[in-house]
């Protein structure tokens, strides 16, 4: 039998609209695929535009007075459609106005306006609004704060602090804790031989290092790599990590992982970053706190050293140089100090 000529034709599908809620996939696919982002930089911005609109909607679901007569329409909050469609410079103004006064960090702002600006330029891109509304959108200035590094000596001791732990656990009768002293002395080392980011040391494959070399593969930002050469003591730890830690925790599905957890599974970026807290807590005489500390130290070590800023760039796989200067501005700082204590007319 034929089919009716009155047949509804199926749709064809349709470019991602404000007005429904592809564009989050669509946007999301961008992010990762095109603008070769992380996925966890893709998952915060997404949470960004999402704070945006809940702001957003609220304030446009509680605005003007009440209604006082039965016939008048009954307001209603608008969905995230409505928001992205109509969503103005005012919006955004507000929106970042109620974040300031929320007391959120400069740096929190500033990315949230990069992902809002990143997203209202892909939708006019894409033909899916006509404008951009976050064109005149301004980012806050980065506050002026600069990051807590530690001493030379304040380095040498958390990891000789390092390396007793794994001497006392030698001597101990536990080989699972020697593995995990023998595992923690590495990661210290490496992280402050290279500068690298907590998650690239977990995400290190035992095939990233080449030891004759002297060299680690790391995995940056965006799936950038680069090649890092780290020293004599961190290739020592590391050695012995391999020679007589990894084997303690590995498990036949352990798979290529380079840092082990207790369980023999690949070690989570949360517990590295314990790790090191626990490394900065034992030394007691510094501010300097967080994953990124012995990343920060690195590089003004360098710095102090003579390095040169483009070397110390490529060392931590900064895309922009204007990020890596911020250590120029510490190893002022730290001449400075030393000028004050010992100049005898400073």
């Amino acid at each position: 039998m034929a089919p009716s000529s009155s047949a509804r034709p199926v749709p064809a599908p349709r470019a991602p609209s404000p007005r429904d809620t592809a564009w989050l996939e669509a946007f999301e696919e961008h992010l990762r695929h095109e603008r070769n982002r992380s996925p966890q930089t893709a998952r915060a911005y997404l949470a960004d535009l999402r704070a945006l609109i809940d702001h957003v909607a609220g304030t446009a679901g509680n605005s003007g007075t009440p209604a006082l007569d039965d016939d008048a329409p009954v307001r209603r909050t608008p969905s995230a459609p409505d928001v992205l469609a109509e969503l103005d410079i005012e919006d955004l103004r507000g929106w970042l106005a109620a974040m300031s006064g929320a007391g959120l960090a400069r740096a929190t702002l500033a990315r949230r306006v990069a992902a809002v600006r990143t997203f209202t330029a892909w939708l006019r891109r894409e033909g899916l609004r006509a404008d951009d509304p976050a064109l005149r959108l301004r980012s806050p200035r980065p506050e002026g704060t600069l990051p807590h590094v530690l001493q030379e000596q304040q380095a040498r001791r958390l990891l000789a602090a390092a390396q007793e732990r794994v001497d006392a656990a030698a001597a101990g009768d536990d080989p699972v804790a020697h593995a995990l002293a023998l595992r923690d002395a590495a990661l210290l080392e490496l992280l402050y031989a290279t500068g690298a980011r907590v998650a690239e040391l977990s995400a290190l494959d035992v095939d990233d290092l080449e030891a004759g070399r002297g060299v680690v593969r790391l995995t940056g930002k965006g799936d950038r790599q680069r090649t890092v050469p780290y020293g004599a003591p961190a290739g020592r730890a590391l050695q012995a990590w391999q020679r007589l830690g990894r084997p303690r925790l590995a498990r036949p599905d352990s798979g290529p992982a380079l840092f082990l957890g207790a369980r023999g599974g690949r070690l989570g970026v949360r517990q590295a970053r314990t790790v090191v807290d626990r490394a900065l807590e034992g030394l007691g005489d510094t501010a300097a706190r967080g994953p990124h500390a012995l990343r920060h130290t690195a590089a003004t070590h360098l710095l102090d050293g003579g390095a040169d800023l483009r070397s110390v760039q490529e060392l931590l796989g900064h895309a922009s140089l204007r990020t890596t200067q911020v250590y120029t501005h510490v190893s002022i700082d730290r001449l400075r100090e030393g000028y004050r204590q010992a100049h005898p007319r400073a």
